[in-house]
């Protein structure tokens, strides 16, 4: 299934959190937050969004927001131009 975002929208597969603390103390699955940050995947029709944001970024976003989906089994989210804090460069 291909999915191509409308507008001021962004298609973002999350990465998942560190799955152990600084001091060496691993984390399971219930004490792990919701992930923040997330690999853009596809873009939407906005031009001046898509001369900021490309396919392949890294990028911050709210806690609580967009929208999530399942593509083939996988977590992604929508978001809108609004729940993205920042591109994460480096």
């Amino acid at each position: 299934m291909k999915i191509k975002p409308l507008d001021d929208r962004v298609l973002v597969k999350p990465v998942d959190p560190v799955e152990k603390t600084q001091s060496g103390i691993y984390l399971p699955d219930t004490a792990k937050e919701k992930s923040q940050e997330g690999l853009v995947i596809a873009v939407g029709t906005d031009e001046d969004l898509q001369s900021k944001i490309k396919e392949g970024d890294k990028v911050l976003f709210t806690k609580y927001g967009g929208t999530e989906i399942k593509i083939e089994n996988t977590d992604h989210m929508i978001l809108s131009r609004s729940d993205i804090l920042a591109v994460i460069e480096g």
